[in-house]
């Protein structure tokens, strides 16, 4: 990020950066490694899920780590004693300005996660930071404050991520969004654990990679064990000790299209209530992410990134109506179902009201974009209904997403127009594939029904997709998709729904524009990753138009 105060300049944010990450910080991060191979070694306590940071603010940050007292205390084991955990926040990656330290105090209650919500620092400023116990350091992370509310920014990058699957692949992307060294933060839009059994939901019926535990995650216990699991991967580890993290959950932090009714696996007779595990669910997730809680415990809340940007992060789990019908009786359009529910609703639209920034951006779990997809032909539409977890015979919209709750994205949309409301970029994951598309108010009548805003949505980290499902080539089968799909829906611009990888997002005064990156093979763990495509939307216009480069 480049932030420019007013009436002075700054080196570039980029230059910065590079310069860091390529020198000071990874001989720290190399030593602190070693220190924690001795630790454990001799049965001290260790730090073997790595740190992380968070929901940035211009004066504060959410640093977190989880401790493992003694080498049998597992996540959700309960085993291991309370412990104080030193915190500490420098200038320097050799810690030669201390700037905050703190103790927090963890242990079996909270799975000896350990979350400091550090405030008073400066904005728009990297920092280290580090933990201790007992003697024994963590690894060193980086991290970075945003901006001061008012300051002129002139770019930001952001890495964009979802659907990473532990047993589908390794998490290549991660790597390489970490070798940028060009990144403010990562957004992770949803997916970022998958609750199945072993062997339930691999790669092209693969198991890559077995997770913990073995069965399906249930209990708080299996939650805390899943979620550890994942923080193990050295390329999330290397990410999270790089880079801020700006996280909201969807369905598989849960059960597989999730409710506050129920979800599609999920057995009360066998796998007790609902509400039980929903609960255990969203406690392992605000022990085990450097997240703020937000209102009644959910993760819908505001960024914002100087003049250039407010980042509003949804949360679209916890408030919906259960999944309905669409076709003659069927209630997709009841106004009475909700997917925010009315006072998530209410303060979107209030922020975007209120918003003075060049940008708004959503993050968004579930595509908001409508697609019908009733021009595929039945071997096409049967693979594409499950991949989205939908009835496979007649799909005509994917229920799970907006297309299932019209009214809430008509009311959204109609306040945009009204109140004219422009330059608003919905960021979004799901379903393991790439979109680009404008949002017009009236898709049927696109283009006449002018665009309101614009979408991008990034593909799967490692979860199948179509070329998986079928057991095909890349871009062979799914190329007649497209072409129906773009043909029955103008206002798409492109779809990939092959590849794995990452995005992107590149932020000016003047556009927004997300690249496409795709990584060569999700089941190898040195994957190399490529450009593949790039869309921008200009101020002002609504629209999306393809980029021939990424920007420099």
């Amino acid at each position: 990020m480049t932030e420019t105060p007013e009436n002075s300049t700054t080196p570039t944010r980029r230059t910065l950066v590079k310069a860091v990450a390529g020198t000071a910080f990874l001989p720290v991060v190399a030593a602190a490694t070693s220190t924690q191979a001795a630790a454990s070694t001799a049965a001290a306590p260790s730090f073997r899920h790595g740190v992380a940071s968070g929901d940035p603010l211009p004066d504060g940050i959410v640093l977190w780590t989880r401790v493992t007292p003694v080498p049998d205390a597992a996540p959700g084991s309960g085993l291991g004693n309370a412990t104080d955990v030193e915190w500490s926040v420098a200038t320097d990656p050799r810690f030669t300005t201390a700037i905050a330290s703190g103790v927090i105090r963890t242990g079996p209650q909270t799975d000896h996660t350990v979350k400091a919500d550090v405030r008073g620092l400066k904005p728009a400023t990297t920092y280290w930071y580090r933990f201790r116990v007992q003697g024994v350091e963590s690894p060193v992370g980086r991290t970075r404050t945003a901006p001061a509310p008012h300051a002129n920014v002139d770019q930001l990058r952001f890495g964009v991520v979802s659907c990473a699957n532990w047993e589908a692949g390794y998490f290549s992307p991660y790597r390489h969004l970490v070798a940028r060294g060009d990144l403010e933060a990562v957004l992770f839009l949803g997916d970022y654990i998958y609750e199945y059994a072993t062997g339930e939901y691999s790669a092209r019926d693969l198991v890559v990679r077995v997770h913990k535990p073995a069965h399906e995650i249930v209990s708080l216990a299996d939650y805390r064990l899943r979620h550890g699991t994942y923080k193990t991967d050295p390329d999330l580890q290397a990410l999270h000790a790089s880079l801020p993290a700006i996280a909201i959950w969807d369905d598989h932090e849960f059960a597989n299209n999730a409710t506050p009714e129920g979800a599609e696996n999920h057995q009360p007779l066998t796998e007790g209530t609902w509400s039980a595990r929903m609960a255990a669910a969203k406690q392992a997730y605000f022990e085990w992410m450097p997240v703020r809680t937000s209102v009644a415990g959910t993760t819908y809340r505001w960024l914002r990134y100087g003049k250039l940007a407010d980042i509003a992060l949804l949360d679209l789990r916890s408030f919906r109506s259960a999944q309905g019908n669409w076709g003659p009786g069927g209630d997709v359009d009841d106004p009475d179902r909700t997917l925010t529910g009315r006072a998530q609703m209410d303060w979107l639209k209030s922020g975007l009201t209120r918003s003075d920034a060049a940008w708004r951006l959503i993050g968004n779990s579930v595509m908001m974009s409508p697609v019908k997809f009733l021009s595929l032909p039945a071997y096409l539409l049967r693979p594409l209904a499950k991949l989205l977890g939908l009835p496979q015979e007649g799909l005509a919209i994917n229920t799970d997403q907006w297309d299932g709750y019209t009214a809430d994205r008509r009311e959204l949309l109609d306040h945009l127009k009204a109140t004219r409301i422009e330059d608003t970029v919905f960021l979004t994951g799901d379903i393991h594939s790439a979109w680009a598309s404008n949002i017009p108010v009236e898709a049927a009548t696109y283009p006449l029904s002018k665009s309101v805003a614009t979408e991008f949505v990034v593909a799967s980290v490692t979860s199948d997709n179509i070329d998986d499902i079928l057991k095909v080539a890349p871009h062979t089968v799914s190329l007649a998709a497209t072409t129906a799909l773009r043909a029955a829906n103008r206002h798409l611009k492109w779809i990939d729904l092959d590849s794995h990888g990452f995005g992107v997002l590149d932020v000016t005064a003047e556009r927004a524009q997300m690249d496409y990156y795709v990584v060569s093979d999700r089941t190898d763990p040195r994957a190399t990753a490529s450009w593949a495509r790039s869309y921008r939307t200009l101020r002002g216009t609504q629209k999306l138009e393809r980029v021939e480069t990424p920007p420099r």
